[in-house]
C-alpha cells in the first residue's frame, strides 16, 4: 500500500506542471480594495507564471489623464518604448491624447519569481500610499499588494522622495491558448459599466475564450472598474480597435436638394478645364525656376579623408555656401526647415553674450539662453541641409530637438535643447578633476538602453532607413534626468537596401566597424558595432584606445578571458573587467549577460551581430531585472 501510495504521490507531481501550463489565470475581483490581504489570492500579487514561455510580447490599456496624457510621459509612467507605443497608437511621439481616451502600451512581460509582471519604477510624492499609486497613479494596471511584496526587504512603510518598484500585470499564453492560436494576452483596464462581452466585442474576441482565459463562467461574470481583464489576442492590438465609432449622421432638416446642378454641368466641366490650364503653367513655371536655380547653385566637393587616430574626423570644404541675399536664403530653408524656428543672428549673439568664451562648452558650441530656456548653438559651415533634414523629420526621445536654425555670413548655426549633464564622456572615464562624476549601475543600463532605442529608432522607424556613423560617448549628452540624447548627426547618411558602399571613410577609428574601415561598406551593422564598442566603455569605463593597447586586432579579444567557460576565477576575472568604481555595486550575472551582448555586437562578420531592436529588449531585460533585484544604490553624483 506504502509503495502504490509512493508512486501516485510521484505522478501527482510530475503532473503538476502540466495542469499548471493548462489553467488559466483567476479574476482578481474586488480584493485590491484591502490592501492587508497579502496572499488572499495569488492573481492580487501577479498572474501565476503558466504559460509556455517565460518571457513574452504583452499589451496594457491605459486610460489618459493629465499629466501622462502624451506618449513621452504614459511611456515613462510604464516604461515602455516610446517609438513602439506610437507605432501602435499611430501618432507621433509629441502627441497629446484626450483625456479618458484608451491608450495601448507595448510590454515585455517577464516570469520574476512566481509570478509574470513587466515593472515600472515610480517616485513617491507627497501623501501617496500603494493604494493611491496602484489604484489612481496606475490605474489599477498594479496593486497594493504587489507593490508591497516588492518591499520585501525594506521599510514597510513609503517615503515622499523614494522610488518603488511598481509591478505591472502582464502575462504571457498558455499552452491551451497558443495551441488555439492566441499569441498575446493584453490587460484591459475596466471602468465603470462595463462588460465582459463587451470588451471582447472590442477587440473581435469570443467571449467565451476571454471568461476561460480569467477562469470565469457565464453564471459568474461580474467584473469591476480598476481591474485588469485578460483578453487573449492572435493579433497585435490596433488603436482602431479601442475609439468608438462616430454616430450616424442625422437626416438635414434643411431644404430639399438642389437638383438644378444638371443643368449647368457645363460651367463644371469649364471650371474643370480652365483649372486644369492653370495648374498645368505653373507646374511648368516652378519647373524652369528650378532648373535657373540649380544652375546658379555651387556644388559642395565630398573630401574623403580617413581616420588613423581615435579622434572624429571632420569633412572640410574648400568654399562657403554662396547665399545672394537673405530672400533667397529664406525661400531655400523654407523647403528643409518648415516647422523649425529661423532666428535672426542678432537674437543668437545676444544669447550667448556675443559667442563669449565663458559660454564655449566645446569645440564650436555654445551655451545660451532664449527666453530663460537654456540651449546649445552649434557654429558650423559648409552645407548641414541633409542634417537639418533629418532632425527636422523625426522626433524621438532619445535623440536630441533641433529647434531652429540661424545662417549669417556663410555659417551656420544650429540651435538644439540643451543637456545640462553634458557629454556622457564627462561621466564613464575616470578623471582626477571629475572625480565627483560618477554613474551607478542603474544609470548606466539605463543610458546604453537609451541610445539602442535612439538607434532602433533610426534603423526600424524612418523611411528610409538611417545609419548615424559617429557613435561616441562624446556624442550621447545626458539631459537632468541622466537620459541620453544622441546628437551630433552630420554623418549620418541613408542605407537604402541592406549595404551600401562609400569611399568616404569618416568617423572615429575605435568605433568603426572592420567591413567598413577595410570595404567602406555601410549599413546598420556599422552602428551596431559602434554601440559594442560604446557599451564596452560604459562597463569597463575605460576608453576604447587604452583596449586596443590590449588587442592586435581584434577589440572582442578584450572579452576573452572573462567569456572562457569553466573558469572557477571568472567572478575574479569580471571584477577587473568591470569599472572598479562599480566594485560591490553591480550584479554579477547580470554583468556576464551585458559581456555577451558585447561580443556578439563586435562580431567581425556583419550578419552575425544582433539588430538594435534585439539589443534593445536585451537591455531592456537587464534593466527590468537589476530593477527588480533592487541592487542600485541612490543616485552617487556628489557636487550637483
Amino acid at each position: 500500500m506504502v509503495s502504490y501510495s509512493f508512486i501516485l504521490i510521484n505522478c501527482i507531481l510530475l503532473l503538476c506542471p502540466l495542469i499548471l501550463i493548462q489553467a488559466q489565470q483567476p479574476y482578481i475581483r474586488k480584493l485590491t480594495t484591502n490592501c492587508g490581504i497579502r496572499n488572499a489570492s495569488t492573481s492580487v500579487l501577479g498572474y501565476a507564471c503558466n504559460g509556455v514561455n517565460q518571457t513574452c510580447q504583452a499589451y496594457l490599456t491605459f486610460r489618459s489623464k493629465p499629466p501622462y496624457n502624451t506618449v513621452v510621459s504614459i511611456s515613462n509612467l510604464l516604461n515602455a518604448n516610446i517609438t513602439h507605443l506610437s507605432q501602435l497608437n499611430s501618432v507621433s511621439q509629441d502627441h497629446t491624447f484626450g483625456t479618458g481616451e484608451i491608450v495601448l502600451v507595448p510590454t515585455r512581460c517577464l516570469c520574476l519569481g512566481q509570478f509574470y509582471q513587466a515593472n515600472a519604477t515610480y517616485l513617491v510624492r507627497s501623501g501617496e500610499t500603494p493604494f493611491l499609486i496602484a489604484n489612481d497613479t496606475f490605474e489599477g494596471l498594479s496593486t497594493c499588494h504587489a507593490i508591497q511584496n516588492e518591499r520585501n526587504n525594506l521599510t514597510s512603510n513609503i517615503y515622499t522622495g523614494s522610488r518603488l518598484i511598481v509591478p505591472l500585470r502582464c502575462a504571457c499564453p498558455t499552452e491551451k491558448q497558443a495551441a488555439a492560436g492566441v499569441k498575446y494576452l493584453l490587460s484591459y483596464l475596466i471602468t465603470w459599466g462595463q462588460t465582459v462581452s463587451g470588451i471582447s466585442a472590442i477587440f473581435g474576441v469570443d467571449t467565451g475564450l476571454t471568461l476561460e482565459a480569467n477562469e470565469l463562467s457565464e453564471s459568474d461574470y461580474n467584473i469591476f472598474p480598476f481591474t485588469t481583464l485578460l483578453v487573449p489576442l492572435s493579433d497585435p492590438p490596433s488603436r482602431l480597435q479601442t475609439i468608438a465609432p462616430p454616430p450616424p449622421p442625422q437626416p438635414s432638416l434643411s431644404s430639399p436638394p438642389d437638383t438644378s446642378g444638371k443643368d449647368h454641368k457645363w460651367v463644371y466641366m469649364l471650371v474643370g478645364v480652365l483649372g486644369g490650364v492653370a495648374l498645368t503653367f505653373a507646374i511648368g513655371l516652378c519647373a524652369f525656376w528650378f532648373c535657373i536655380r540649380k544652375q546658379k547653385k555651387t556644388s559642395l566637393p565630398m573630401v574623403s579623408s580617413a581616420s588613423q587616430s581615435f579622434e572624429a574626423v571632420e569633412k572640410p570644404v574648400d568654399k562657403k555656401l554662396d547665399v545672394d541675399d537673405d530672400s533667397e536664403f529664406m525661400e531655400s530653408l523654407s523647403n528643409i526647415a518648415q516647422s523649425l524656428k529661423v532666428y535672426k543672428f542678432e537674437e543668437l549673439k545676444l544669447a550667448t553674450h556675443d559667442f563669449s568664451s565663458e559660454c564655449l562648452i566645446k569645440g564650436s558650441v555654445y551655451q545660451g539662453t532664449i527666453n530663460g530656456d537654456l540651449v546649445a548653438v552649434k557654429k558650423m559651415h559648409g552645407d548641414v541641409s541633409n542634417e537639418i533634414r533629418l532632425l527636422n523629420t523625426i522626433h524621438h526621445h532619445n535623440i536630441i530637438h533641433l529647434t531652429g536654425v540661424c545662417f549669417s555670413e556663410g555659417h551656420w548655426y544650429l540651435v538644439y535643447d540643451f543637456a545640462d549633464n553634458g557629454p556622457l564622456s564627462d561621466w564613464i572615464y575616470y578623471n582626477a578633476l571629475n572625480s565627483n562624476k560618477l554613474l551607478d549601475w542603474m544609470q548606466r543600463i539605463q543610458i546604453a538602453l537609451d541610445v539602442a532605442n535612439g538607434l532602433d529608432y533610426l534603423h526600424s522607424y524612418t523611411t528610409p532607413p538611417y545609419v548615424y556613423k559617429n557613435l561616441e560617448s562624446s556624442n550621447i549628452l545626458l539631459d537632468d534626468d541622466f537620459r541620453a540624447k544622441i546628437t551630433n548627426f552630420d554623418l549620418a547618411r541613408s542605407a537604402e537596401g541592406q549595404f551600401a558602399l562609400t569611399r568616404h571613410i569618416v568617423g572615429t577609428r575605435g568605433y568603426m566597424s572592420p567591413e567598413y574601415l577595410e570595404n567602406g561598406l555601410i549599413s546598420t551593422k556599422l552602428d551596431v558595432y559602434g554601440f559594442g564598442v560604446l557599451l564596452l566603455e560604459i562597463v569597463t569605463g575605460i576608453l576604447v584606445s587604452d583596449h586596443y593597447e590590449k588587442v592586435n586586432k581584434n577589440l572582442s579579444e578584450v572579452l576573452h578571458d572573462v567569456l572562457e567557460e569553466d573558469d572557477i576565477d571568472r567572478n575574479e576575472k569580471l571584477n577587473d573587467f568591470i569599472d572598479q568604481r562599480l566594485q560591490g555595486n553591480y550584479p554579477p550575472q547580470l554583468a556576464m549577460s551585458l559581456v555577451k551582448l558585447i561580443d556578439g555586437c563586435l562580431d567581425q562578420d556583419p550578419s552575425a551581430r544582433p539588430d538594435m531592436s534585439e539589443v534593445s529588449q536585451c537591455l531592456s531585460r537587464i534593466l527590468i531585472t537589476s530593477q527588480a533585484r533592487d541592487l542600485s544604490p541612490t543616485i552617487s553624483v556628489q557636487g550637483r
